[in-house]
């Protein structure tokens, strides 16, 4: 049997323990320090959550709200954020005691909602007030946020070429950050309060098509095909 080296591949197989030590080797390898870990909420479970306390690295990671008035829903009560210890559960794997932060927030109209929104985070070795660990955590967002952006200008290929791939990646991350300087550089209006940016008037999916305008500037298409006689 072959032994797996940091240098080798995350298989689909793999468990989320698996995967997350493997990733763990890897930057432990290029010499970071973990200060704080953000996890998405497909790490919420009892193997994982205990592996990093095992580990006792600090991290964060929101909690899925689950059952009908027991398990996590039961923590969904008050007009008031706080803190608790809650036990999560499995058949599986047994229990684990998590440090669960409870978040209120009022949505006001916001998304055509009103009255009380619950989030629920679990975390290790972070001692802030519930409203700073979903403050902290939204930081998180804006690194998912990017890769949204990214895939819309990203080429698409088929290609498994490994640098080929990486340079399709770089060039829609730079794409998108050029259309986001533009925003801010000729489409911002400076007020008290904060700036106005008239977004919709240059939405990202403008910007690739005048990207491939400019292009086929300099480089005409081809429009048609001509027969050579016999």
């Amino acid at each position: 049997m072959s032994t797996r080296t940091i240098s080798d591949k995350v298989y689909r197989q793999d468990t989320w323990v698996a995967v997350l030590t493997f990733l763990l080797a890897h930057v432990e390898a290029l010499g970071f320090r973990i200060h704080r870990l953000y996890l998405d909420r497909g790490f919420y479970s009892v193997p994982v959550i205990r592996w990093l306390k095992a580990l006792n690295i600090p991290f964060l990671m929101p909690a899925i709200i689950r059952g009908k008035q027991g398990g996590t829903r039961a923590l969904c009560q008050g007009r008031t954020s706080y803190k608790t210890t809650y036990y999560l559960r499995s058949n599986t794997y047994g229990s684990v005691e998590c440090q669960m932060s409870i978040v209120c927030t009022y949505l006001k109209g916001r998304r055509q909602r009103h009255g009380i929104q619950y989030s629920l985070y679990v975390s290790h070795r972070i001692n802030v007030s519930p409203h700073a660990v979903q403050a902290d955590y939204r930081h998180r967002f804006g690194i998912e946020s990017s890769y949204r952006l990214k895939n819309l200008c990203r080429i698409r290929s088929t290609t498994k070429h490994p640098v080929l791939r990486l340079l399709f990646v770089s060039l829609a991350f730079i794409i998108v950050n050029v259309w986001i300087y533009l925003l801010w550089q000729y489409l911002r209006i400076a007020r008290p309060g904060g700036s106005l940016v008239f977004r919709q008037c240059f939405p990202l999916k403008m910007m690739p098509s005048f990207l491939r305008q400019a292009i086929e500037r300099r480089l005409p298409t081809i429009r048609h095909v001509v027969i050579p006689s016999p």
